[in-house]
């Protein structure tokens, strides 16, 4: 199988070159109070750039350690503010890292969930364009790979070869956000957009229950078993700000190994028997496959719910 290519945008209306933007030296992040997005702005601070965290915010900003900035990103002028530089005491942004959504079906109603999430989306890649910004990083999804998984996976380890097969609001928002970054892509040679699809994210606090699944392994097949560890995630993230190739490009990003504690070869033989395995697994090897975002971004997961329980 190969790598699905880079979207480039040699055919968009104006814009810069489609050469590789320079590295990014200050980076804003909607969805800084995630349990994700808390990992990246620690994460990308401690590396040494300098992040505006962007949220949300009912209480008073001037009590969250390190910059922040109020947002409704269903706004698209507060999104130029905040970006460009225009709010007082912020300084502009050469890079964005777009986490902030209703994480996930079921939350809210399908139509609320559609109306927020694509909205925020749609402001955070057209305020990048339109302030020349060119690096994105965003949240894409597991979901996208067709869970639940009621309907077997095509192969396994599942990976970014076949098309989204989107099984709720939520992730055909996801699928549709994928197909915003190319044609955004299209239109603005230069642009890199990266979308993770991260799994499900766990804190180290969360490994407590890990081992109560091994009990029945219907429990977490919805999504092959499949975790990343927050502190990973955010390494992704800072992977994919390094990411030099001009278009729009997809990665699953997981933990590589599962929430099991039986091997992976078994779970697909107890669970899915008709779907095919297309390698020779690992005891516990990820079946969300990751190999193109170890080989492309350089992405390596260094934590497991196994040194924790």
């Amino acid at each position: 199988m190969t790598d699905t290519p880079a979207t480039t945008a040699a055919d968009g209306p104006g814009g810069p070159s489609a050469s590789a933007p320079p590295a990014a030296s200050r980076v804003a992040v909607t969805g800084a109070h995630g349990k994700l997005g808390r990992a990246v702005v620690a994460h990308l601070r401690e590396t040494g750039l300098d992040v505006l965290a962007l949220d949300r915010w009912g209480g008073d900003p001037r009590e969250v350690e390190g910059e922040f900035l109020a947002i409704d990103l269903t706004d698209y002028g507060q999104v130029i503010e905040a970006l460009s530089g225009s709010v007082d005491e912020h300084e502009a942004v050469d890079a964005v890292v777009h986490l902030a959504a209703i994480p996930a079906p079921g939350m809210t109603t399908n139509a609320a969930t559609y109306a927020n999430n694509s909205a925020a989306t749609y402001n955070v890649f057209a305020a990048s364009r339109a302030l020349g910004i060119r690096r994105v990083v965003w949240a894409s999804s597991e979901t996208v790979l067709g869970l639940p998984f009621d309907t077997p996976p095509p192969y396994a380890p599942v990976d970014e070869e076949y098309p989204p097969r989107p099984e709720s609001t939520y992730s055909l928002n996801k699928t549709l956000e994928e197909e915003l970054a190319r044609q955004f892509c299209r239109w603005q040679p230069g642009l890199v957009c990266v979308g993770l699809r991260f799994s499900n994210v766990m804190d180290v606090e969360d490994y407590a229950q890990f081992p109560s699944f091994d009990a029945d392994p219907q429990l977490r097949r919805w999504n092959l078993w499949g975790y990343i560890d927050a502190r990973d995630g955010a390494q992704a993230v800072e992977r994919g700000l390094r990411h030099d190739v001009p278009g729009a490009d997809v990665f699953v990003i997981a933990n590589h190994d599962t929430v099991m504690s039986r091997s992976s070869a078994e779970l697909m033989a107890q669970v899915y028997p008709d779907v095919p395995v297309t390698k020779e697994l690992g005891e516990h090897e990820t079946l969300l496959g990751i190999d193109k975002a170890r080989r492309v971004l350089g992405y390596d997961p260094q934590h497991s719910w196994r040194d924790h329980v």
